[in-house]
């Protein structure tokens, strides 16, 4: 299901953020790739969701329709941390 990858990109983004010992607040950068414009509600809906639990500012994103990803998947994430001062 299509918001079920957009909920484990984010999970997987979190999950290397916090390995290099940072949190889902430290993000302030995320480009999110996806393979049909027509899919930006739901994406808006999950982002808003996996930030709103973790409390956590929405950071700047960009959303970019690409013709086609790696493994044929409908999103790609790209996230920017930095550890705050």
């Amino acid at each position: 299901m299509w918001q079920d990858q957009a909920r484990l990109s984010l999970e997987n983004v979190k999950a290397i953020v916090v390995a290099a010992g940072l949190s889902v607040g430290d993000i302030i950068k995320m480009t999110v790739f996806i393979t049909d414009l027509n899919d930006f509600a739901t994406i808006n809906e999950v982002y808003k969701q996996f930030f709103d639990e973790h409390q956590a500012t929405y950071p700047t994103r960009s959303c970019v329709q690409v013709a086609r990803l790696p493994k044929d998947v409908k999103l790609e994430i790209e996230a920017i941390a930095v550890r705050s001062a």
